[in-house]
């Protein structure tokens, strides 16, 4: 994205910028409902929305599709803000941008969620938003928790199930070498390669064992059922079954150990 020059026929190259003195003079028209100077803050930051939108590069989305909803983000900003507030208005548009563009991923995710679940993420978010802008700081899940009655678990739970989903390929650091991806970070402590190797060769050793040895194993182990009952299932005495078991345990054990 840091190649694009033109985006929704916007070039990037040319967007304004507007000094701390020219925004806190629109800032206070625009409190006061001036449409003009509304409309001077969403040109005179449209920056802000393009530096919001690269966090989301990775999503696979139309970079003027994300631009566009960055923008109502951004408009939303300004309507809202309050310049009496000791908030710089940076501090307080790039949240707006950013939820909005969460929500448009989470609309037209292929992951569906709850509408219980639903719900109770766009209440946590709009109470995010408006304490942000009380605060003029990022709040804590304890925070929210408390100004919404719900537990910690609740407000942790609804804001996970509305997160875009991230890709196990997605850069996480790349310092001009090799990038360093999501799956890089993740260990998966069940299927290790030494586990799936294990597998492997306990199925190997398991299909050259006789069709009677394969069914004892299957229906003593897998099955959970006694040597007599296996031995009433088969039509083999519990002596034979126990004998039979025993040899095909050392012919597996034989077969790994080999291996």
């Amino acid at each position: 994205m840091g190649q694009i020059v033109e985006i929704c026929g916007v070039n990037t190259a040319k967007l304004k910028v507007l000094s701390q003195e020219e925004m806190q003079k629109l800032l206070e028209k625009a409190h006061r409902g001036d449409e003009e100077a509304k409309k001077a803050l969403v040109e005179g930051n449209l920056r802000l929305v393009l530096s919001v939108i690269q966090r989301f590069d990775k999503r696979g989305e139309n970079p003027d599709d994300l631009f566009q909803v960055g923008c109502i983000g951004l408009m939303k900003a300004v309507s809202n803000f309050d310049p009496g507030k000791c908030v710089r208005f940076s501090t307080y548009g790039v949240p707006m941008i950013a939820g909005e563009i969460r929500r448009y991923l989470r609309d037209n995710s292929a992951i569906r969620v709850s509408r219980s679940v639903r719900d109770t993420a766009y209440r946590v978010l709009q109470c995010r938003e408006a304490m942000l802008l009380e605060l003029g700081r990022e709040v804590s899940l304890e925070e929210l928790a408390a100004r919404l009655e719900l537990s910690r678990e609740e407000v942790s739970r609804a804001l996970d199930a509305v997160c875009a989903p991230v890709s196990l390929h997605d850069q996480v650091y790349c310092d001009g070498g090799e990038a360093l991806t999501v799956m890089d970070q993740v260990y998966d402590t069940k299927n290790t390669e030494s586990n799936w190797m294990e597998r492997i060769t306990l199925r190997q050793a398991f299909a050259k064992l006789a069709d009677r040895e394969k069914q004892i194993l299957s229906l003593r182990f897998v099955g959970g059922k006694t040597q007599m009952e296996v031995a009433s299932i088969v039509g083999i005495s519990q002596a034979q079954v126990s004998r039979l078991e025993k040899n095909a345990i050392g012919a597996m054990r034989k077969s790994v150990s080999v291996s």
